[in-house]
């Protein structure tokens, strides 16, 4: 009889883990293009059964892949221990409120619909470290991507709250340029009116702040490096230069 741990890497070789991935990165970016359309939109979060209903479909495969990764696991209680965020972002909370008809804030309302992505966000990291060498490299592309997508949702919320409030805000390139501006610290003319902008202007530039320098110090260490290759193939080039000069009976040979 098979055990638990022949099972697992019958799974593994079968590439199961990695379809499971990618299901959640596709489905993630499901969700993002239709938290997008409906905030273009402009339309409440329960005036759209139809989110509703691909928002709670969507949190029922992330909670099977939470489930079948947990009895797939060769230490269920680290695996608990590590991934039970991940159980607890797949709860469709927004399809709760809908069915128990719960009144929260518009705020809070519409930032409930992204905590499904912090399940996608952790399978995009594992996605983009299959097609990096190294995990530093692996590293590094999950930091702009996830700097990326920060920008993109903060100016989301951005042009949803400060829309029809703010005289500077009519497009959504006006908030996508605020987001761009704020993140790098640089600043722009757009100055968040609404609590919830003012909010996202400080995370944003204090996301910027601690993001930023990363990027620096891996630029920085990748020169390095390849100076100290360089300098080290030239020392090898040397050597042999030198060994030829100082031996040329040997070399012929």
């Amino acid at each position: 009889m098979a055990t638990l741990k022949q099972l697992n890497e019958f799974f593994r070789k079968k590439g199961v883990f990695m379809i499971l991935h990618i299901i959640i990165l596709l489905l993630s970016v499901l969700l993002v293009v239709l938290i997008s359309v409906d905030t273009f939109h402009g339309v409440e979060f329960y005036e759209q059964p139809k989110f509703q209903k691909a928002q709670f479909w969507i949190c029922v495969v992330f909670m099977a892949d939470f489930f079948i990764e947990l009895f797939l696991s060769d230490d269920k209680k680290h695996y608990l221990a590590t991934r039970f965020v991940f159980f607890l972002v797949a709860i469709p909370y927004q399809s709760l409120m809908y069915h128990y008809n719960w009144h929260l804030s518009r705020e809070l309302a519409y930032l409930i619909r992204y905590i499904p992505l912090v399940r996608g966000g952790y399978a995009m990291a594992i996605v983009v470290g299959w097609f990096t060498s190294n995990k530093t490299t692996g590293l590094f592309f999950s930091y702009i991507i996830t700097l990326l997508s920060t920008v993109y949702f903060a100016s989301l919320t951005f042009f949803l709250f400060e829309k029809g409030v703010n005289p500077l805000v009519t497009q959504y390139k006006d908030a996508l340029w605020w987001a761009a501006m704020d993140v790098t610290t640089v600043g722009s003319n757009i100055v968040a009116v609404t609590g919830v902008g003012r909010v996202l202007s400080v995370l944003l530039a204090a996301l910027g702040m601690m993001m930023f320098p990363i990027f620096t110090v891996y630029v920085t260490n990748l020169l390095t490096k390849r100076n100290q290759d360089a300098e080290n193939g030239t020392s090898i080039v040397r050597a042999y230069h030198n060994y030829i000069k100082n031996h040329p009976d040997q070399t012929k040979s």
